[in-house]
C-alpha cells in the first residue's frame, strides 16, 4: 500500500453507455493508501486551500442535491477519491468542456476506489484527471499549485481537439432530438444517425451540400453573374489582373468601389469605399495576397449583413458595425485599439468570441484604412477625433426579427440559384427592414459552410437556434436517424443469438450488420474472422451506410472495458446471468456487481423498444423494471409464474408448448413451428441451445420481423451456418 498519496492505478476510457451512465466517461482506479484513514475534515487547512483555488465548487450539488452540497460533504468529511471526482469536473468546466456527471465508489479492496467522470474528449479528460490528482495532493500537503496554468493548458486542448462551436451546436441539437452522433475524424466531420439513416455534417456543410454549388459560391464573379441573370440585385463589377486594370475598372464602374479577392472568406482582403487611384492599387495588392483573382465592384452604401439560409428558409441574420477609436491626445492608435476595442469582453482570439481582437500586424486592411486617413499605428490623434479602424469583419449583431419578408425571399432565392442547402448570404443595405430595391441594396456574396458563431453568440441581440434548424433540415420530424439495433448481453449463448437474429433481419429484407465473437458480418458475408464483440467493430456497423439493422454481442468484459458501441437500442436481450462469469480483475467479484454490469443492456432500451429477458433466470427477471420500453419474456417452461403473470397482463412471451415454439400476446397463443423442423434444436452441440433459439425469436419479433419469416429463418439456420461455440 502507498503512503499518504493518491495513485492512479488504471484508466479505462468507456466510449459508450456503461455501468455508470449513458454517456462516455473516464473510469479511473484510485489507490488512496493511508488517506483512507484521513477524510477531508481531518486534514488541517484542506477545505480552505481547495475552495480558494476552486471557488466554483460551490455550484456542485453532489448527493445533497442543492447548491453547496459538495462543500457540505467536504466539511463533514469525505474521501480523497470523491474529492478528486469533483475537482476533475470543475477543471473541465473551467476549461470550457462542460461536465456534470461524476461518481466514486469503493471496491472490495480497502483504499481502492473506482471514479468515473463524464469525458466529452478522452485526451482532455485524461489530462484533467492527472491535474485533479496533483491539485488534490497539493491541497493535502499544503504545497503550491498553479490552477490558472492547469486550466489554460486544458483550455488549449479543448480549443484544438474538441468540436468547434458551430459543429457542437448542431450535434447538441441532434442530441435534443435523440438523434445519435459519431465523430468521424479529429476535425468537425460528424455522422448524425446510424447506418442507412445517417446524415453527415462538416461544420455547416452537409451531405446535401452539392460540390458544384460550393465551387460556384467560391467564385464570386460567377456567383454574381448567375444571380444577376435571375434578377437578384448585385453590384456591377469585373475581374481584374493588375493594379492598373483595377483602376481602369473603377473608372468604368464609377467611384467609389470595392476591391476584394474573388475566392476569399471572412472579409479578409476586402477594401470598401475606395475613391482614389492610390487606394485602389494598394487594395489590389491586399486582395491579391488573399485569393487567386481580384474583383472590383461598385460600392453599395449601407451596413454589412449576413443572413443564414437553411433548407430554403432564412433562420438568422446579423449586422456589422464599424470599429472606431476616439483620440485622447496622448495615446497612439495601437494603444487606443487595445484600450477601447480589444478590452471588449466580446472580443477574443478563439471561436468562443463573436468579435475578433484587432492587431495591426495581423490585418493589412486596418493598416490600409489608417493610411487612407493619413495615419499609422504610431500616430497620436488629437483629443476627440474619431478614427475609423475597421469597416468590415464585425458582423455579429443580431437583427433576425427585423428582416423584411421581401429581403428574406430574395436571399432564399439567391441560395437556391447557387444550389446551396445551407448558405451565408452577405448583403449591404442601409435598413434590413426595408426591401432592397427601395434603398439600392444588393447581395454581394454567397458563402458555403458559413460560420454560425455570430448567430449563436451575437455581440448583441438574441442567440438563434441555428443548430436546431440544420438538424430539422436534415431529418424530418418523424425521423430519428436510427436503424433497428439489437444488443445481446448475458453470460452464455450471446453469439448464437446474435447470429440468428442477424439472419432473421436479413430475411426481413434488411441489410444487417452483426458484430459478435464469431466475427463481423454484413448481409451474412463474413468480413472479419476475429472476435468482433467489441466497441470498434460495433462502430464499423454503425458507420456503414448500407446497414439497415445492427446486431451487437455485448459480453460483461466488453461492457466493463469499453462500454456499448451504440447509445440506445430498439431491442436489448439478456440471455442469463451466471456467477461463473465473474470478473475479479475488474472488481466484479460478486453476483450483485455482475447484475449491475448486465443491466447496462436493459438501461439503454428505447421507450418504443423492448427488453427480451429469460423468464427462467430470477436475476434476469429482476432487470425488467429498469426497462424504459416493453418487456418480452422467453423460457422453455410455459407454466413459469413469470410467464403466467406476463400473459395475464397482456404482455408478450416466447416459449415451448409441447413440441412447438409459441408466441403469445396475453392469453392468445400462436405456434410458429415445430421443434423437429429446426435444425439447431436437433443438435446437441450447445447447452441451452433451445433457450438461445427462443431468445433470438423474441428479439426478432420485438424488432418487427413477422412470424412467418421467423419460421423460415429457424428452419434454414443449420449447423453449418451456426457458430461453433455457445459464447
Amino acid at each position: 500500500m502507498n503512503k499518504r498519496n493518491i495513485d492512479i492505478i488504471n484508466v479505462i476510457p468507456l466510449r459508450g453507455p456503461n455501468i455508470w451512465t449513458y454517456r462516455p466517461v473516464i473510469e479511473a482506479w484510485l489507490d488512496i493508501g493511508e488517506l483512507e484513514d484521513a477524510p477531508s475534515n481531518t486534514i488541517p487547512g484542506f477545505y480552505e486551500r481547495l475552495t480558494a483555488w476552486l471557488p466554483g465548487l460551490m455550484e456542485h450539488h453532489c448527493g445533497v442535491g442543492e447548491r453547496g452540497g459538495f462543500l457540505q460533504r467536504l466539511r463533514e468529511g469525505t474521501w480523497a477519491g470523491h474529492v478528486m471526482e469533483h475537482v476533475m469536473i470543475e477543471l473541465q468546466n473551467l476549461a470550457g468542456m462542460q461536465t456534470g456527471f461524476g461518481q466514486t465508489r469503493s471496491t472490495s479492496t480497502r483504499g481502492v476506489y473506482k471514479m468515473a467522470v463524464r469525458a466529452r474528449h478522452e485526451q482532455v479528460s485524461r489530462t484533467a484527471l492527472q491535474s485533479a490528482r496533483d491539485l488534490v495532493m497539493a491541497a493535502i500537503d499544503d504545497t503550491p499549485f498553479d490552477v490558472d496554468a492547469a486550466v489554460a493548458a486544458l483550455r488549449d486542448m479543448v480549443d484544438s481537439l474538441c468540436l468547434g462551436p458551430s459543429t457542437a451546436c448542431i450535434v447538441d441539437a441532434a442530441t435534443d432530438r435523440r438523434i445519435p452522433s459519431i465523430r468521424l475524424n479529429d476535425g468537425n466531420l460528424v455522422q448524425l444517425g446510424y447506418g442507412a439513416c445517417q446524415r453527415r455534417i462538416w461544420t455547416a456543410e452537409t451531405d446535401r451540400t452539392p460540390a458544384i454549388a460550393e465551387s460556384i459560391s467560391s467564385d464570386k464573379d460567377l456567383t454574381k453573374r448567375l444571380l444577376a441573370s435571375c434578377g437578384v440585385p448585385v453590384p456591377e463589377g469585373r475581374m481584374v489582373n493588375s493594379p492598373e486594370d483595377a483602376w481602369d475598372a473603377a473608372e468604368d464602374i464609377g467611384l467609389p468601389v470595392v476591391v476584394k479577392p474573388s475566392d476569399g472568406n471572412h472579409g479578409r482582403g476586402v477594401s470598401t469605399d475606395l475613391r482614389v487611384r492610390a487606394e485602389i492599387e494598394a487594395a489590389y495588392h491586399l486582395a491579391d495576397a488573399e485569393g487567386s483573382d481580384v474583383l472590383v465592384e461598385r460600392f453599395i452604401p449601407g451596413d454589412e449583413h449576413r443572413l443564414l439560409v437553411v433548407g430554403g428558409e432564412v433562420v438568422a441574420a446579423a449586422k456589422g458595425e464599424l470599429a472606431t477609436v476616439t483620440g485622447d491626445g496622448v495615446s497612439t492608435i495601437v494603444q487606443l485599439i487595445d484600450s477601447q476595442i480589444n478590452t471588449d469582453p466580446r472580443r477574443g482570439t478563439t471561436e468562443d468570441f463573436p468579435l475578433n481582437v484587432i492587431r495591426l500586424e495581423d490585418d493589412p486592411a486596418v493598416v490600409l484604412e489608417l493610411g487612407r486617413q493619413g495615419l499609422t499605428g504610431d500616430a497620436v490623434p488629437e483629443k476627440g477625433r474619431t478614427v475609423l479602424i475597421q469597416r468590415n469583419g464585425n458582423v455579429a449583431f443580431d437583427v433576425t426579427d427585423r428582416v423584411h419578408p421581401e429581403v428574406a425571399a430574395l436571399v432564399s432565392l439567391a441560395a437556391r440559384i447557387v444550389g446551396l442547402d445551407i448558405a451565408g448570404v452577405d448583403l449591404v443595405a442601409r435598413d434590413i427592414s426595408r426591401p432592397l430595391d427601395e434603398q439600392q441594396g444588393a447581395i454581394v456574396e454567397i458563402n458555403a459552410g458559413p460560420g454560425l458563431l455570430m448567430h449563436l453568440k451575437p455581440a448583441s441581440g438574441e442567440p438563434r437556434p441555428v443548430g436546431r434548424a440544420i438538424v430539422n433540415h436534415l431529418f424530418d420530424a418523424s425521423e430519428s436517424g436510427r436503424i433497428p439495433v439489437v444488443g445481446v448481453g448475458g453470460s452464455r449463448g450471446k453469439t448464437m443469438v446474435a447470429r440468428l437474429v442477424g439472419r432473421l433481419m436479413n430475411l426481413h429484407g434488411l441489410y444487417a450488420g452483426v458484430a459478435c465473437s464469431d466475427g463481423l458480418y454484413f448481409n451474412e458475408r463474413l468480413i472479419d474472422r476475429n472476435d468482433c464483440a467489441n466497441w470498434e467493430s460495433g462502430h464499423r456497423v454503425l458507420i456503414n451506410r448500407a446497414v439497415e439493422g445492427g446486431v451487437f454481442e455485448n459480453g460483461p468484459r466488453s461492457i466493463l472495458a469499453e462500454g456499448l458501441a451504440y447509445d440506445r437500442c430498439l431491442v436489448g436481450v439478456v440471455t442469463n446471468i451466471d456467477t461463473a462469469e465473474l470478473l475479479p480483475e475488474f472488481h466484479v467479484d460478486d453476483l450483485e456487481r455482475l447484475i449491475k454490469v448486465m443491466r447496462t443492456q436493459v438501461d439503454v432500451v428505447l421507450p418504443e423498444g423492448a427488453a427480451v429477458l429469460n423468464a427462467a433466470d430470477p436475476n434476469v427477471v429482476a432487470l425488467a423494471p429498469l426497462c424504459d420500453g416493453e418487456v418480452v419474456y422467453f423460457a422453455m417452461d410455459p407454466e413459469l409464474p413469470v410467464l403466467a403473470a406476463q400473459r395475464e397482463q397482456g404482455g408478450r412471451a416466447v416459449y415451448v408448448r409441447g413440441e412447438q415454439v409459441v408466441l403469445s400476446v396475453g392469453a392468445e397463443e400462436s405456434a410458429i413451428c415445430e421443434l423437429a423442423d429446426i435444425p439447431l434444436a436437433a443438435s446437441n452441440v450447445w447447452p441451452d441451445r433451445l433457450e438461445n433459439i427462443l431468445a433470438a425469436v423474441g428479439a426478432a419479433w420485438a424488432a418487427g420481423v413477422p412470424p412467418d419469416l421467423i419460421r423460415t429463418g429457424l428452419e434454414t439456420f443449420d449447423d453449418d451456418f451456426a457458430p461453433a461455440t455457445a459464447r
